[in-house]
């Protein structure tokens, strides 16, 4: 079993490495901004459609 100070990336044996582990972690970066900015346009979204069909079917009923 890995203990915590195992789930890392090796230690840098080279430049190259260092560059490879900093691009990673940027691009971890920008892919979790746009993860986020998706699951917010997508809730939004849909609790904006969700509540309008609500009132909209609220608004049809016929008053007898």
């Amino acid at each position: 079993a890995a203990n915590h100070s195992q789930l890392n990336f090796q230690d840098n044996s080279s430049p190259i490495i260092e560059e490879l582990i900093g691009f990673h972690d940027q691009a971890l970066m920008v892919a979790l901004a746009i993860c986020s900015l998706v699951l917010y346009l997508l809730t939004h979204i849909l609790t904006e459609k969700l509540s309008s069909s609500t009132a909209d079917a609220q608004g049809m009923v016929p008053m007898m």
